[in-house]
């Protein structure tokens, strides 16, 4: 039927899906065994919240399972481009993916400490971050006592690794 022959009312929009955190161009979706975990239990949830969606509404209907559809969309994406690494496989006295990592910048009172993580699992209040923000960038590669460069515009932090952990509990990593 010609879009002339349509009431504007009849229009469905399509569902907005808020996009998953930005992963660069050509860099591997690093994940944690963990975050993996997680992305899987978020694809289930989905599902599960989509099976269970039941409207009187079609067209609320329709609308909901075209934004589920979507986020799964973009789930799978990431599942299926995942590579899983264990972070006991790495070198474990110098900061990689997957290190929990105390610091000091040389201008603050107190050390921090963060886990650096895949993208899809970094979260500030959990205190993660992802690898491939410029503080991660700048620790990976330091050994304790070392001292990382951190360029903010045209000012630069001087960042003294004071501790590096992996996380080695075997029920993690299932």
């Amino acid at each position: 039927m010609s879009r002339g022959f349509v009431r504007e009312g009849d229009q469905e929009e399509a569902p907005v899906i808020p996009p998953r955190a930005a992963l660069p161009e050509h860099t591997p979706n690093y994940v944690t065994p963990q975050g993996f975990k997680a992305l899987k239990a978020e694809k289930l949830k989905l599902l599960e919240e989509l099976s269970d969606f039941k409207s009187k509404d079609e067209r609320e209907q329709r609308r909901k399972a075209a934004e589920i559809d979507g986020k799964l969309n973009l789930l799978n994406e990431r599942i299926n481009s995942a590579r899983v690494l264990d972070a006991t496989n790495q070198t474990m006295d110098e900061v990689r993916f997957g290190a929990t990592v105390t610091y000091k910048i040389e201008s603050a009172k107190s050390p921090v400490t963060l886990k650096i993580v895949g993208v899809d699992e970094a979260n500030v209040r959990e205190k993660k971050i992802a690898f491939v923000a410029p503080i991660a960038k700048a620790m990976i590669g330091k050994k304790v006592g070392e001292i990382a460069h951190l360029a903010l515009g045209e000012e630069e932090r001087k960042i003294e690794i004071l501790q590096i952990t992996y996380d080695s509990n075997p029920e993690l990593r299932r």
